[in-house]
């Protein structure tokens, strides 16, 4: 093969999740290619939610104060009978725990155009639009472990020529119909639910009746779902019955009949500029998941990997936080020779949350907007009755993000008393440092790091040293307590933080050392020197 057609990672879609993984890989210096059929961006209404945790990702390929000009934090969920009485409501913080709002709305469009631009400032990121993939077949060895190279076949718009690139890696974020997924014997394990709904971006100045935060309608015949987008942006989501469209010469006038509890669209407005309908499409709603997420130097990332209704606005997030938690990983197997298994580490995290966040929402779409059957009043007065009791509301809503199962990044000691801080994210304040306002990743960087609330030992020391990693006094950053109180509820004298600010390890208070480096260190091979970065073709 020629030098030309050999790329270390080739991405196939350039969607959100598609183009936020070349940007962190970027960071580490991996060149990739995206692949993409579309050469525009995708019109169409999708995810409209992105939560804190995913801004942090956001920061972390430099687009978030872009990003924030543009979102519009909410306060949260609120969960409404037919009557639109509440039910229940679940409260988000402004400020969460990756310093961030907890929710924030958004245009998906916008965010891409961001992403997008930030991606033509990179000269490590390459994008090829009109290109149609049609194979992906690993080379050699298609064992999980295998090394590569990856073969890509394509074909350009308008021409029936196919077309090869051979890849050290290949990342499909080709969405729900993904040739990646069948590429490597992956196949949907159904988590039973499937809906058919409506939905509809509307851009109006008429006065709106709501609380600036969701609202999931719980009704067994009309459930919906309704928030505020922008400053006159609007979303509606109704699940529509067998046969029911809102297409034909009586849509106008059943969409003026369904906005009516929030908007009164006088008959002469209907359709004209005071409230005009930016785009709508229907959408079945869909809970499943795959089997596989890897094989061999294949990966699937995004909705290829995993569906979820949309009731608690985790699809984009999902996918967001996949790119978040293999980029670091590859990018130390291909620049730093890491052993193939800190691949494996990939689905073994991610693959939990995500069958995780699927039931959740789920569950929200059967209980709160009363699925389709006898027992939806039931299930809605059960649900009332559960977030009357204190705390449920509060539980629920952080619990979209659990702790890492344990594995060798996700060092637990057993007998530690105490949460442990392992497999949880570290906190994100505005720390003054060096003189400088600044939010903590902007000095932690996108290598590991050490945060330690007492002098450090010398073990403490030769880890970060093995690492690349910095070492940071949480007294010398200047917060307002958050670092120090975190370590404290640990019962952790200081805190390994992976590349994606997730815990690998703690120092148990008066301890003075990590847990056992081997169990990492074969797979990170901290004491190898960087390998040099491959010519540009």
């Amino acid at each position: 093969m020629s030098a030309a057609s050999r790329r270390p990672v080739v991405i196939i879609g350039a969607g959100p999740v598609g183009v936020t993984a070349a940007l962190l890989l970027a960071r580490y210096g991996v060149r990739s290619l995206l692949l993409e059929r579309h050469r525009d961006l995708y019109p169409l209404p999708r995810a409209v939610v992105v939560d804190d945790e995913v801004r942090r990702i956001l920061q972390s390929v430099g687009v978030h104060e872009e990003f924030a000009a543009l979102a519009r934090p909410a306060p949260g969920l609120r969960l409404l009978d037919a009557r639109r009485r509440v039910i229940a409501e679940f409260p988000r913080s402004l400020h969460g725990h990756h310093g961030f709002p907890q929710t924030s709305m958004f245009d998906q469009p916008e965010l891409e155009r961001l992403l997008r631009e930030a991606l033509a400032r990179r000269p490590e990121c390459e994008l090829w639009g009109g290109v149609e993939v049609v194979s992906v077949a690993q080379g050699g060895d298609a064992s999980p472990a295998a090394a590569g190279p990856v073969r890509v076949t394509f074909r350009r718009e308008g021409s029936d020529e196919e077309e090869h690139l051979w890849a050290d890696a290949v990342l499909g974020c080709d969405g729900s119909g993904s040739l990646t997924r069948d590429a490597i014997g992956a196949v949907w394990e159904d988590l039973h639910f499937e809906e058919s709904w409506r939905v509809i971006d509307v851009r109006t100045s008429l006065p709106v009746r709501t609380w600036e935060g969701a609202e999931q309608i719980c009704s067994p015949t009309r459930p919906a779902t309704f928030m505020r987008v922008g400053e006159d942006r609007y979303r509606w989501e109704f699940r529509l019955a067998g046969g029911e469209s809102l297409d034909g010469p009586e849509a106008l006038e059943q969409l003026r009949e369904l906005v009516a509890p929030w908007v009164d669209l006088p008959s002469a407005a209907q359709g004209g500029d005071d409230f005009e309908v930016i785009r709508q499409a229907r959408y079945t709603f869909r809970a499943r998941l795959a089997d596989r997420w890897r094989r061999g130097r294949v990966f699937l990332l995004g909705d290829a990997a995993h569906l979820t209704p949309p009731f608690i606005g985790q699809g984009l997030c999902a996918g967001l936080r996949d790119a978040h938690n293999l980029t670091w990983k590859l990018a130390r197997v291909l620049r730093q020779g890491a052993d193939d298994r800190l691949l494996d580490t990939y689905q073994r995290e991610r693959k939990p949350h995500a069958r995780h966040v699927i039931r959740l929402a789920v569950a929200v779409g059967w209980a709160m907007t009363g699925g389709q059957d006898r027992g939806a009043a039931i299930r809605r007065a059960v649900v009332g009755a559960a977030c009357r009791i204190p705390g449920v509301t509060a539980a629920v809503s952080r619990d979209l993000s659990p702790a890492l199962t344990a594995n060798p990044l996700v060092r637990r000691r057993p007998r530690l008393t105490g949460r442990s801080l392992a497999g949880t994210f570290c906190p994100q304040p505005w720390v003054r440092y060096d003189g400088r306002r600044q939010r903590l990743d902007d000095i932690l960087g996108h290598s590991f790091a050490v945060l330690t609330g007492v002098p450090p030992t010398a073990r403490m020391t030769g880890v970060a040293t093995a690492l690349g990693a910095a070492v940071l006094h949480v007294d010398d950053l200047d917060d307002d307590g958050t670092l120090a109180a975190w370590l404290a509820r640990g019962r952790a004298d200081a805190a390994l933080l992976r590349p994606d600010h997730v815990v690998l390890d703690t120092v148990p208070t008066g301890t003075g050392t990590f847990t056992d480096a081997t169990a990492w260190a074969p797979l990170l091979h901290t004491a190898r020197r960087p390998a040099e970065a491959p010519p540009a073709p």
